[in-house]
């Protein structure tokens, strides 16, 4: 009764925002489409989805089947597409979930020896900063997932690769560029510039300004790491990076780099990958290439 193509046609509409859409996706007419549904909902007895002008509504069984379909048809285009893989002779494709800015000026310097030394292995690297990276390896959409902040779970694996030190950014004659540390009093009266990641995410947020009550005068967002760098030395904000960024661009662009509060704020970069897939021989050789990539002279060691 409940075939692939419903739970495709559902998932296809949750990803591509539209009837429409869904139905050039899938290489489907509209009225195709609409008329496999509907004759579900005959079959089952049950409506999946209601019209609310040009907007569809999911019931109560369309959300479960959306669920469904979320879970189970990435499975299957991942069984399809390794199945491919293996006929033609290939390892497979490493799919790389980036879940922060810096993240993927860090994964660059890790691709170029992996794509050497693994000539039969493809990387597909999805960066998206509202990224929801454990979903994403739970239901089978990435392998291996670069973070800061994993979330431990029973089927997940986290490794840290590389420790670094989140860092005040400023330019070069901004009056705390004089400062060895600052508090967050000190920030109240300035334009923080941060990636487009909920304040949540943000450590400058949840590690430094909010524990202590204070918001910044104004807080401004861009998704351009070069940009921030710009806006930063032409005195237009401040903002938060890792050390080892603001050592890279400092080369680039006028900017201080200032410990946030007397103690700092030190985090790690994780990979993270389902542990059944461990075992994958391609996925085991990338996390060993990261361990072992020369990266101290961009990722300065915390003193002890």
């Amino acid at each position: 009764m409940l075939e692939r193509i419903h739970l495709e046609i559902i998932y296809a509409i949750e990803q591509c925002g539209s009837l429409t859409a869904a139905a050039e996706k899938l290489c489907l007419t509209q009225s195709a489409l609409s008329h496999t549904i509907k004759k579900l909902e005959q079959l089952t007895g049950t409506i999946i989805w209601t019209r609310e002008g040009r907007s569809l509504r999911l019931t109560q069984t369309g959300l479960y089947l959306r669920d469904l379909a979320k879970r189970i048809v990435p499975q299957m285009e991942l069984a399809e597409e390794q199945m491919q893989q293996y006929a033609q002779g290939k390892r497979g494709i490493l799919r790389i979930g980036v879940e922060c800015h810096p993240c993927y000026q860090w994964l660059q310097k890790v691709v170029n020896p992996y794509l050497k030394s693994w000539s039969d292995v493809d990387i597909d690297i999805k960066q998206k900063f509202n990224f929801g990276g454990i979903g994403a390896l739970l239901n089978y959409e990435i392998d291996l997932l670069v973070t800061p902040d994993p979330l431990w779970k029973s089927r997940l694996s986290f490794l840290p690769v590389f420790d670094y030190e989140q860092v005040l950014v400023v330019g070069s004659s901004h009056p705390l560029a004089s400062f060895n540390t600052v508090s967050p009093k000190q920030l109240s009266q300035e334009t923080l510039i941060t990636y487009p990641v909920e304040k949540e995410r943000l450590d400058i947020f949840s590690l430094f300004l909010t524990p202590a009550g204070i918001i910044p005068k104004e807080h401004k967002t861009l998704e351009t790491t070069e940009i921030i760098f710009q806006m930063v030395e032409n005195q237009r904000g401040i903002s938060a990076m890792p050390l080892w960024l603001v050592q890279e661009y400092s080369y680039k662009y006028a900017v201080t780099p200032v410990r946030l509060g007397k103690n700092g704020i030190f985090k790690s970069i994780y990979l993270g990958t389902r542990k059944d897939d461990l075992t994958i021989p391609y996925l085991n050789a990338f996390i060993e290439i990261a361990k072992t990539t020369n990266t101290d002279s961009l990722f300065p060691k915390r003193s002890r």
